[in-house]
């Protein structure tokens, strides 16, 4: 048997009910929020002191010096060099398709005349220097080093500058041949709100970048908080999420699964299955019970369904596509049987899986699309992390003499009306 609730949209109690499940604050806590800036104070002051003291405090190294955080291509080369033939396969498969897709990514410039005679368009440039936050220790995420350097590149950003925690001093080998995959410039072995302060403000030994992206703890989150507008940021990431649209058609241990591959995140994942059969929701029900025994996050799991997990029955699929909506899910597969018919009804969502045999899971490794997406509603009025976020747009606007007369007449009249007497006559003197 498994927990997981069970909700209907007939139900007079079910918006609250759902907004009760939806309703995970993503600020962080005060006490996080109070450390987060003292950190960030700290080294902002102090630089490489501070980094060394902070490392050696949170990650239980015994580093003497920041110098000794970096790690250099030679020992990335050789953890590429030492990877097991087939793991190195899939790598280069999934950065070679995350690459093409990036490609479709790249914004273009633009330039018109318009009536007056005036050239009027957009530069596109890409950032000098980015930061990518890394999850380190035990756990190896090569594939968010391919998922956050490799769209960087693609932009034509000029040094991408990687951090990733070492607790202990150890470091998963996988995550730094991932680094040489894509083309990391330099990679630190530094994390927490000690690294995102760092790449933010600068040290003697690691650069200040112009923007810092990728996922970590609370800590990471708070920290990018409290950096941002010194530097850009990506988004702050909250727990995983997944919401599944299924017809009843689909194999139910396929969704089982499916639901899992978020839950086994965190505790405070969220997974979610809609549909209009509710005979089939319980049969999906049935499938999570038996599945999860097999599971090494079992404990895990249970807990992020129980506290997290949803069965959802809905009249129809236009109501699955209206509640999904509601959800603006990070990640949304539509296992239906004509899954394209529903794209138009659906308004907010991270990435759609399209079909039966699109998992979540193929999105997180290699499908090309990036997975860095945005959860906890955000996807309501935010993007997937792309080429676009490398790249920064400048205004062009250039003006002919007899151009400019209408235009210094227009500008004059609204700077009176503002009270702008500088910039009033600034115009006027091209009239």
């Amino acid at each position: 048997m498994i927990e997981v609730r069970r909700l209907d949209a007939a139900a007079p109690g079910f918006d609250a009910e759902l907004d009760a499940l939806l309703d995970r604050a993503p600020e962080a806590d005060a006490g996080v929020v109070s450390a987060v800036d003292a950190i960030v104070a700290d080294v902002r002051a102090r630089g490489d002191s501070a980094l060394v003291e902070l490392t050696n405090r949170f990650d239980r190294r015994s580093v003497t010096a920041a110098t000794e955080l970096e790690i250099d291509r030679a020992q990335r080369q050789a953890a590429w060099d030492a990877l097991d033939s087939g793991l190195r396969d899939a790598l280069e498969q999934a950065a070679t398709r995350i690459r093409a897709y990036a490609e479709h990514q790249k914004l273009a410039g633009f330039e018109f005349t318009d009536a007056l005679g005036n050239r009027l368009g957009q530069q596109v440039t890409p950032l000098e220097r980015v930061g990518i936050y890394v999850p380190g220790g035990k756990a190896a995420y090569p594939s968010s080093v391919l998922m956050n350097a490799i769209p960087a590149r693609v932009a034509g950003v000029d040094e991408i500058i990687m951090v990733v925690p070492a607790p202990g001093g150890e470091l998963n080998p996988v995550v730094l041949a991932a680094a040489h995959l894509a083309e990391v410039d330099r990679v630190f072995t530094v994390g927490g709100a000690q690294a995102v302060a760092a790449l933010a403000y600068g040290t003697a030994t690691i650069p200040a970048v112009d923007k810092i992206v990728g996922p970590g703890n609370a800590y990471v989150a708070a920290a990018k908080r409290a950096v941002f507008g010194k530097v850009g940021i990506d988004s702050i990431a909250g727990p995983s999420e997944i919401v599944v649209i299924s017809d009843g058609d689909s194999d139910p241990d396929w969704i089982a699964m499916d639901l899992f591959s978020q839950a086994e995140h965190g505790e405070d994942s969220e997974s979610i299955l809609i549909s209009p059969d509710a005979e089939f929701l319980e049969r999906v029900a049935a499938a999570m019970a038996a599945r999860v025994q097999t599971l090494p996050r079992e404990a895990t799991v249970r807990t992020s369904i129980r506290e997290r997990g949803a069965l959802i029955h809905v009249a129809d699929l236009d109501q699955a596509c209206a509640v999904s909506n509601r959800i603006a899910p990070e990640h949304l597969e539509l296992a239906v049987e004509d899954a394209r018919a529903l794209l138009p009804k659906i308004r907010h969502a991270g990435a759609i899986f399209i079909g039966r045999h699109t998992p979540e899971a193929f999105g997180d490794y290699c499908a090309g699309p990036n997975h860095v997406l945005p959860t906890s509603r955000a996807a309501r009025f935010s993007n997937p992390l792309g080429v676009y976020e490398f790249q920064k747009r400048s205004s062009l606007i250039e003006c002919t003499p007899d151009g400019a007369r209408p235009l210094a007449q227009i500008a004059g009249c609204i700077a009176d009306a503002e009270g702008l007497q500088a910039h009033a006559q600034s115009a006027r003197d091209r009239g």
